[in-house]
């Protein structure tokens, strides 16, 4: 097993970026922070190469370009990597060793070359690094076609949405419109000081928690609260029931989640919304759904027209017009909805073996 620094193995650079009104809309691509952001008419990398992001929220994310591609600034591209060094095998190195360790800044984070010279990576021969590189491929391939399943189960469930009720942005059916707040209790959580949070209890959900919850079904919670402060919470009617539907307030907004019968946890006020009590015109899968569609979203994204924070207030949920279809109708999406997510939830459990088993071989190949 060869030891060498990654600055030894590879040139980490940042490039000129290009403004986005130089972006078009055919050509090459253009990779920024997180990913292709546009096209332009010239390249300045032939080959692929591994892109760390290197500014913002998601610095350290790894990325890998395609050959004839631009790299703006927001990344660290690792140009002119060692004949020694399999691009995939570092790829996968970078990313079971993280890179939280070189990242400086607080106010806004940042990884730059010096920091990088510190990383150092541990490699095998040449082929052995493509057997692991290809193994890990394999798994990923699964990963990818499972997640593209979920994703079509939820194309299915949303066309469905829009066969019965029409689309949200035109209302074509002319169903009766009324404020949330008429339809639901909208609320928060009663706050949890820092003070009152442990390293053991019940689980206590921040933002990214209940996010990660939604695109993976699992939390791996680093928060709790004691059972006697989550039974007092409880018996004051101020802890989530099932039916009830927790909703993201900051930064992504607008992602739901039901609360089913097995959940136990409590989450942070203010950046997580709280819809309760439902009228009897309304069921929670047909909101769930409704905050989904893009005529609704419409909705959220003009309330933030001016600010300069993504922010979605209970004042402002409060305020969304919701368009209230017959219940029988809504009751029958919800028994089409039932159907797909018995779909979804055998393609996620062979997810979640797959993420295990991809976990288990990065640490037998990695440590």
């Amino acid at each position: 097993m060869i030891k060498k620094g990654l600055c030894e193995i590879c040139n980490p650079k940042q490039w000129k970026t290009i403004s986005s009104d130089m972006l078009t809309e055919n050509g090459y691509p253009v990779y920024g922070a997180n990913g292709v952001i546009g096209y332009y008419t010239s390249y300045n990398h032939e080959e692929p190469t591994i892109l760390i992001t290197c500014r913002g929220a998601t610095c350290g994310t790894l990325n890998i370009c395609e050959p004839f591609s631009y790299v703006n600034g927001n990344a660290m591209a690792l140009d002119n990597l060692s004949e020694e060094v399999d691009i995939r095998y570092l790829y996968y190195y970078l990313l079971s060793r993280g890179l939280s360790d070189v990242i400086t800044g607080s106010a806004q984070p940042q990884i730059v070359r010096q920091s990088l010279a510190k990383v150092n990576v541990m490699y095998p021969p040449l082929a052995e690094q493509r057997k692991i590189a290809a193994v890990l491929d394999k798994v990923g391939d699964l990963i990818a076609k499972r997640r593209q399943q979920l994703d079509k189960l939820d194309e299915l469930a949303k066309s469905r949405f829009i066969e019965l009720f029409g689309k949200p942005e035109n209302n074509n059916q002319a169903w009766p419109v009324k404020p949330l707040d008429k339809l639901c209790t909208v609320g928060s959580s009663k706050r949890v000081y820092q003070s009152e949070q442990s390293s053991v209890g019940v689980p206590f959900w921040r933002i990214s928690d209940l996010v990660t919850k939604i695109d993976t079904g699992t939390v791996d919670s680093a928060l709790f609260i004691s059972e006697i402060k989550y039974t007092e919470l409880k018996r004051a009617g101020l802890v989530p029931v099932t039916g009830d539907i927790l909703v993201t307030s900051r930064g992504t907004l607008g992602r739901c989640y039901i609360i089913k019968d097995e959940d136990r946890f409590y989450f942070q006020d203010g950046m997580i919304s709280w819809l309760s009590n439902y009228s009897e015109e309304i069921t929670p899968l047909y909101l769930q759904y409704l905050f989904t569609m893009s005529g609704f979203r419409k909705q959220i994204d003009n309330m933030q027209a001016g600010s300069t924070v993504t922010y979605l207030s209970i004042a402002m949920l409060k305020k969304l017009q919701v368009m209230v279809p017959d219940k029988a109708l809504q009751e029958q999406f919800a028994a089409f909805a039932a159907q797909t997510d018995k779909s979804k939830l055998a393609i996620q459990k062979s997810l979640e073996k797959l993420e295990i088993l991809k976990k288990a071989l990065m640490q037998k190949y990695f440590g």
